[in-house]
């Protein structure tokens, strides 16, 4: 249990926390959410033990393990997966010592030392530690490369790993997801998911903390306060509150009128493609959701250029990649090949596909930045790019302001106008006059926005703009980028974002660049099945190399063989039974869940207040119907997992009995 009573917190000058009571008990799973500032971090190292309260207690059960990210990385020379082995200090001390007691010939020590790290699971640490690598984006001959090798981002990959990889009861994580592609997000999010502990998680990504929490801790004026329910039922709970409060009655419905103009519009362009009718019924939602974000101190909006070309831009037969250091083109390095792309006014793509497969390359591509190995890119006469990358808060001038920034791209533009947009972007008052250098990644951020935005672009070329971002921040770039009437590209791992934004997918995979039919789920489908036959793939290989060795079973061994071969079979058919019928119990608990939150998307059950039992009890069939949800994808993952291994064996065996 961990529990905070009438806490005090401050650091400077400013309180982040006031007579602060919390209750949080064993095995939940709560996302700490809150503007940047808030004090997420320092309520970290009040359970770290790194701060200590300015008044009131801090209780937690004895005992208990904690996994925390380390802000510093060390020991560069180390192997990656030795790095994460080191996590466990248990298991290496309990090696130290074994090594130790082998070299004085203590036998019986021995004995002890091999029975303790069989209870550490110490046999199958290297298993683990690389499963998790390779869950997080990593190949096998990544594993025994040092960490020097690798660039901040996938250092900090390696630090989660090794995160991941310490026994404990109490896991703490600080934005993991920030250096992280779709395709890891998704792997950790499963593994989070079964983590038996209890787990605290600060993000902002709403996607992320739907899937994975069951409870939402929101630091906001100095409290804490505890939401029953995953991020999206916080919305509404919050949005309920927000709506019974005839102060705020005016300011609601004029961002309700502002939801509906954007859904008003879209449907009008809507086609029956899965993706447009699925961003319809998002912006629907958003009407909703916008009732919960009334306070927050991020509004604006995205103009488009006034002129256009069509099309805006063209990829002909173009090759994309880095050239070598010859310029002869023999060492150059291809990514994708035979690109043909036209990008029409008005068209919002998201970009998916695997970890380094050239999301980034197209879009450094189509920006003009990297130059074509082979074939042609032919801009349109009126095409106005804005490109937001991380790279680019590098670019920032760190000695000058806000109000400065956007004074150099328009010197004649007044003072007001320029400092009524910044405010848009959290920049109000004198913070339009605030010194880069001071300002934390998320500030940076947003002011990367802004100068986009001002430059009013007909062609928006996002690569991961949410990272660094608050929750407010990103619902308030979601809602710039509905209403913007240019074309839009967007590579992001924030799943919410991609859903409002986008009407269609291209696959980027396999050097190719091509369209995706199907949503986000498919995506996911089509992710577990390239992992699949991938591992197939593997099993197959590894058994040409043993059909190749020379075979010295007798008669009786393959015999024996084909028995055990038989019995494995016999084995699989539960299994198999047990997965369809959990694959039945998820399909008809989703069909349930979609019912419950149709009644839910209703904005007048929050506010007519003769509906509030209905209210109640349908937030009670919402939470039951996910329960079971939960359980029976639980029970999916470990019959697929439990039928992968025994088909693995069954087919080894099958080899040797023939």
């Amino acid at each position: 249990m961990i529990a905070l009573r009438q806490v005090a917190l401050q650091r400077g000058t400013q309180t982040l926390l006031d007579n602060a009571d919390i209750t949080l008990n064993n095995g939940v799973k709560a996302g700490i959410i809150g503007a940047n500032g808030a004090g997420k971090s320092s309520l970290f190292k009040l359970l770290l033990g790194e701060l200590a309260p300015d008044q009131g207690d801090v209780e937690m059960s004895g005992g208990q393990r904690i996994a925390h990210m380390a802000q510093e990385v060390d020991a560069l020379d180390r192997p990656i997966i030795e790095y994460v082995l080191d996590g466990d200090l248990a298991l290496r001390q309990a090696e130290a010592d074994l090594l130790a007691a082998q070299e004085a010939g203590q036998a019986h020590r021995e004995a002890e030392l091999h029975g303790l790290i069989e209870t550490l699971d110490g046999y199958r640490a290297e298993s683990r530690a690389a499963q998790l690598l390779v869950g997080l984006g990593f190949v096998q001959a990544d594993l025994a490369r040092p960490l020097s090798a690798f660039s901040g981002g996938w250092r900090m990959r390696v630090n989660l790993a090794r995160t991941l990889f310490m026994p404990s009861d109490l896991l703490l994580l600080d934005e993991p997801t920030n250096h992280l592609d779709l395709d890891a997000l998704l792997w950790l999010e499963q593994w989070l998911t079964r983590y038996p502990g209890t787990l605290l998680l600060i993000s902002h990504d709403r996607d992320f903390l739907d899937a994975v929490c069951d409870h939402i801790v929101h630091m906001h004026h100095q409290t804490l306060e505890l939401y029953r329910g995953n991020y999206s039922q916080f919305e509404r709970t919050r949005a309920e509150k927000l709506a019974l409060q005839q102060a705020e009655a005016a300011k609601q419905q004029a961002r309700r009128e502002e939801i509906e103009r954007f859904i008003a519009r879209f449907k009008a362009k809507a086609t029956k493609a899965k993706q447009a009718q699925s961003r319809v019924k998002m912006l629907e939602r958003m009407e909703d959701i916008a009732v919960a974000h009334v306070d927050s101190p991020f509004h604006f909006t995205l103009p488009a250029a006034d002129k256009t070309s069509h099309p805006l831009l063209v990829l002909d037969q173009a090759q994309l990649g880095y050239r070598g250091k010859k310029g002869d083109g023999s060492d150059d390095n291809i990514q994708l090949d035979k690109v043909n792309v036209t990008l029409l006014p008005g068209s919002r793509i998201g970009l998916l596909g695997p970890n380094g497969a050239g999301k980034s390359t197209l879009i450094k591509s189509l920006t003009g930045e990297l130059e074509l190995l082979n074939g042609k890119r032919v801009p349109g006469e009126h095409l106005a790019i804005g490109y937001f990358a991380q790279h680019q808060l590098e670019s920032l001038d760190v000695s000058s302001t806000p109000f400065v920034h956007i004074q150099r791209l328009s010197p004649t533009a007044s003072d007001q106008d320029i400092r009524n947009f910044l405010g848009g972007f959290g920049f109000k008052g004198d913070d339009a006059f605030g010194t880069v250098a001071n300002y934390s990644g998320g500030e940076k951020a947003r002011l990367a926005l802004a100068l986009v935005a001002w430059q009013k672009p007909n062609l928006l070329l996002l690569d991961e703009p949410t990272n660094h971002l608050d929750l407010e921040m990103r619902e308030a770039l979601t809602q710039a980028l509905a209403s913007f009437e240019g074309t839009v590209i967007l590579v992001s791992h924030d799943r919410h974002l991609l859903r409002a934004t986008v009407d269609e997918f291209w696959r980027v995979a396999d050097h190719r660049v091509e369209p995706f039919d199907g949503d986000l789920e498919d995506y996911r489908v089509w992710l577990k099945a390239r992992l699949e036959e991938s591992r197939r793939d593997s099993r197959g290989e590894k058994a040409e190399r043993q059909n190749q060795q020379p075979s010295g079973d007798s008669r009786e061994a393959r015999k024996a063989s084909r028995k055990a071969a038989a019995e494995l079979r016999e084995k699989l058919r539960p299994l198999k039974k047990q997965r369809d019928q959990a694959e039945k119990a998820m399909e008809k608990a989703q069909h349930e869940l979609d019912k419950v939150e149709q009644v839910l998307a209703d904005p007048e059950l929050y506010t007519d207040s003769s509906r509030k039992a209905e209210l109640t009890k349908t937030l009670s069939q919402q939470a039951e119907i996910k329960a079971r949800l939960d359980e029976s994808e639980r029970q999916w993952l470990s019959a697929e997992e439990a039928l992968e291994t025994m088909e693995a064996e069954l087919l080894a065996s099958e080899e040797t009995a023939s």
